[in-house]
């Protein structure tokens, strides 16, 4: 049930509204969207809700951050040292060189038989001494090169991350330009494509490629590098210039549009971390099943690998911890994703909060200021996405101010692409999420699972695009939330046990849509506004399903008095969420009968496309069993 508002006490009213005029204009500002937030006289944000109890924002800054814990070492007469920033921190740092691109194809650390102990937040490595003679297969003695990979262990056993850095000198040594992060292959056309990585020092880099130079605008520690004017469906070495070294990789552009030409693609979600210890779990991602889901990937050879949602732990209030954790499921794919995409979509999990309590009190809601905080924000300068998709829910009818930007972006984390005769669709079910909307709902938020009015009319108009595309035969919408749900979110995603009353609140006020009602109208669109989607591609629940959506298919509880679908094209609604997250079995729901394929196993879905014909093959990735095989 949704909470009734209660009035303020008109007394508490006058002077939430008398501190309000005092100090709101002089610190940060809040989005019209929001109710019941202010700003003290230190710029400090506080929520008073429906009761007139103030609730105090918490900006509790994270003790792991991925500036901590890539700090640059620094060089010594024997090796290196790191210095991650935190007094009381203890712990292990491993390490171990790293083969290059141009020796083994993809590259992780062989980690040294020896440890080096984290005291007061510092650590050293002594590679003159240790690393020489047998355990010296890079051969440093003789060029003075050095590409070393380190892994942060705290004193409980907790992976933190994964690095790597490059190492000049044979004693004394200097930590050189090094690409810390990727390199990673993007947004993959018939004529283009877009690497991406980042550096410890800012500097100007380059990718060649056939002969030509690419270079970056100006020097930076991120680099998007757009390569241009290459032929479809060719295989492209690829060179990384940064600093005094050069990577070289490799990827294949995509067919032309409308070929019908055979090809492979894979789908998975929920990849943040697990029980079990060790790699199930480096600091919010299940990086062993991460990694393994890459290997298979690369033994059936797929073009690219969509991955909707979960990718990390998330749920932080600092930016920080959350760079941290997709440094740690980019890191986990990378010796991978440098020869062929992983598409990254939004979940969940991916959440960015500003986070107010008063004891059992609390209310949680996207970070603003939106444009640069929100989840969406952080998660679009994580990855490289198109731009192709609806611009915010700004200009909806309830939309409290048009000419201001209220509502956060979708930049990068709704969008759409196209390969060879299919488009892939990529929604946010998690749009300005708010984790705690049904417990306090006057404070404004997006509810799980629920797709708001500007996304959907964005869906609606790229439907009747694709629908006259005739280089386009199959269309597949990914989103995280399954639209009909059968383990472990039956409570919420498109469902909540069957009750439509459920749904966002902007500006204090209830959208006219419930959860059920803007269900059927994402179905209605994908089944009969469209004669290509063949499918739904969902994640969320820790566990494989399939089931093919027709008119026989009960979709409604038996008492439920709002407007019904009537017209049901056949699609299917195929759920992978079981990347590596902690698993969920199947529950009750009024479609249970009729799943063709449930399993709770770590599974990768791939998609073999020949022209007018799919086959779906699932595999287990940890044991490469056969889990699942159909064709639509």
């Amino acid at each position: 049930m949704m909470l009734s508002f209660t009035p303020i006490s008109a007394i508490a009213l006058a002077i939430v509204l008398l501190m309000t005029c005092i100090s709101v204009a002089e610190s940060v500002e809040i989005p019209a969207v929001h109710s019941g937030i202010y700003s003290d006289s230190d710029g400090r944000l506080y929520y008073v809700d429906p009761d007139g109890d103030t609730l105090y924002f918490l900006d509790k800054k994270a003790r792991y951050t991925l500036d901590r814990m890539r700090r640059n070492p620094v060089g010594t007469e024997n090796g290196i040292e790191f210095d991650f920033g935190i007094s009381n921190m203890t712990g292990w740092l491993y390490y171990g060189f790293i083969s290059g691109p141009d020796v083994v194809k993809h590259s992780y650390p062989v980690y040294f038989n020896r440890s080096s102990k984290i005291d007061s937040g510092k650590a050293s490595i002594d590679i003159r001494n240790r690393m020489k003679g047998i355990y010296d297969f890079v051969n440093w003695k003789e060029t003075g090169i050095i590409r070393l990979g380190y892994r942060i262990v705290d004193s409980e056993g907790q992976f933190l991350y994964d690095g790597k850095i490059m190492i000049r000198g044979t004693g004394p040594f200097v930590v050189d330009t090094s690409i810390v992060e990727g390199p990673f292959i993007n947004m993959v056309t018939h004529n283009s494509a877009v690497v991406s990585f980042e550096t410890n020092f800012a500097t100007l880099c380059r990718v060649i490629m056939d002969g030509q130079s690419f270079p970056d605008s100006s020097p930076d520690t991120h680099h998007e590098i757009e390569l241009h004017g290459l032929l479809p469906d060719t295989q492209y070495a690829y060179t990384t210039a940064y600093g005094n070294y050069q990577d070289t990789y490799g990827f294949r552009t995509a067919p032309e549009p409308g070929s019908r030409s055979p090809f492979t693609f894979a789908y998975g979600s929920d990849g943040r971390a697990n029980n079990g210890g060790g790699e199930r779990d480096i600091w919010g991602v299940n990086c062993y099943m991460m990694k393994r889901i890459a290997v298979v990937c690369d033994l059936k050879n797929a073009r690219f690998l969509q991955f909707t949602g979960d990718l990390i732990n998330g749920y932080t209030i600092d930016e920080g911890q959350i760079m941290l954790e997709y440094a740690n499921w980019k890191r986990s794919v990378e010796p991978f994703a440098c020869y062929f995409p992983f598409i990254a979509g939004f979940g969940n999990h991916e959440s960015l909060l500003h986070y107010f309590r008063n004891g059992d009190k609390r209310a949680r809601i996207d970070r603003f200021p939106f444009e640069t905080e929100s989840a969406e924000a952080v998660f679009a300068r994580n990855f490289v996405n198109p731009r192709n998709g609806p611009r915010s829910e700004d200009g909806a009818s309830y939309d409290p101010d048009p000419n201001a930007t209220d509502f956060p972006p979708y930049g990068e984390n709704a969008f759409y692409y196209s390969y060879a005769n299919i488009v892939m669709i990529s929604l946010n079910s998690n749009y300005w999420f708010s984790p705690t909307i049904e417990r306090v709902p006057e404070i404004g938020g997006n509810l799980h699972g629920y797709l708001m009015d500007n996304q959907l009319l964005w869906l609606k108009s790229t439907l009747e695009k694709l629908e006259d595309d005739e280089n386009v035969d199959h269309v597949f919408v990914t989103l995280h939330t399954p639209i009909l749900p059968n383990g472990g979110h039956v409570e919420d995603d498109m469902w909540y046990n069957g009750n439509n009353s459920f749904r966002p609140y902007v500006a204090g006020k209830p959208v006219e849509k419930g959860i059920i009602e803007r269900r059927d109208q994402l179905l209605d669109l994908l089944m009969n506004h469209s004669t290509k989607v063949v499918a739904a591609l969902t994640g969320d629940e820790h566990n494989y399903n399939r089931l093919r959506l027709t008119e026989d298919t009960p979709i409604y509880l038996d008492d439920y008095k709002g407007d019904r679908l009537t017209e049901f094209r056949p699609i299917w609604l195929i759920n992978n969420g079981a990347g590596g997250a902690p698993y969920y079995g199947q529950e009750d729901t009024p479609w249970m009968s009729h799943l063709e394929a449930f399993s709770t196993q770590n599974a990768v879905v791939f998609f073999h496309v020949d022209g007018d014909s799919i086959t779906i093959e699932v595999i287990n990735p940890d044991t490469m069993e056969l889990i699942d095989q159909f064709q639509i």
